[in-house]
């Protein structure tokens, strides 16, 4: 998720939470009764969300799956945060404000919100017990993260080149997919590299 702002450090109960999270212009998360606002993403943040949504989305069109990306809640328990992006299979209805059910959750990783994602929100999210896989994103480098249950939560690292299966959806993506118009470092090394191979290619 994008940047976390503590507000001022009152406790608040889930119904007021809730309550004014629906008329709120600001997505918040609560967490041990205390409310954070959500700040806007980069352009390799969004990006990122943007490709992994839309593979997931077209390969699950048709399916009782479906993909959410920041304005779909998760209930922890007695807490709420925003995935930036997660499929729910369970049936969810107009009136719904949280999915119940996620199988995979993505987070995608920046230097705010690192230490949340790969501490407090993993062990909550691993302990949800429709969750089959959890991924980290870094949006600064190429690095894919997957945690899956299968494997008892130990964590798989995929790079240029490699390829991530998504188990529970029966999608596997290119790491490149992932990282599509992402500007960094790792992905403008690699598109030079596949310009220079396009252009010393012979014609056929």
């Amino acid at each position: 998720m994008s940047s976390v702002k503590p507000l001022p450090p009152y406790l608040i109960s889930e119904e007021e939470y809730l309550a004014s999270e629906q008329v709120s212009d600001i997505r918040h998360e609560y967490i041990g009764g205390q409310v954070y606002a959500m700040a806007g993403a980069g352009y390799n943040h969004n990006c990122i969300t943007a490709n992994i949504m839309r593979k997931f989305g077209n390969h699950l069109e048709g399916t009782p799956c479906a993909t959410f990306v920041a304005d779909m809640k998760v209930r922890l328990g007695k807490d709420y945060v925003y995935p930036d992006v997660l499929v729910d299979c369970g049936k969810l209805s107009g009136d719904d404000y949280f999915a119940n059910s996620p199988v995979i959750i993505v987070e995608v990783l920046s230097p705010s919100t690192r230490k949340t994602d790969t501490t407090t929100k993993l062990i909550r999210y691993i302990n949800l017990p429709s969750v089959q896989e959890y991924v980290l994103v870094e949006q600064d480098f190429v690095s894919v993260q997957v945690l899956r249950r299968s494997q008892h939560w130990q964590p798989e690292y995929f790079y240029l080149g490699d390829a991530v299966t998504f188990a529970p959806i029966g999608l596997t993506l290119a790491v490149e997919e992932i990282y599509d118009r992402v500007d960094n470092k790792d992905m403008n090394e690699f598109r030079m590299r596949q310009s220079v191979l396009t252009t010393d290619m012979p014609a056929v």
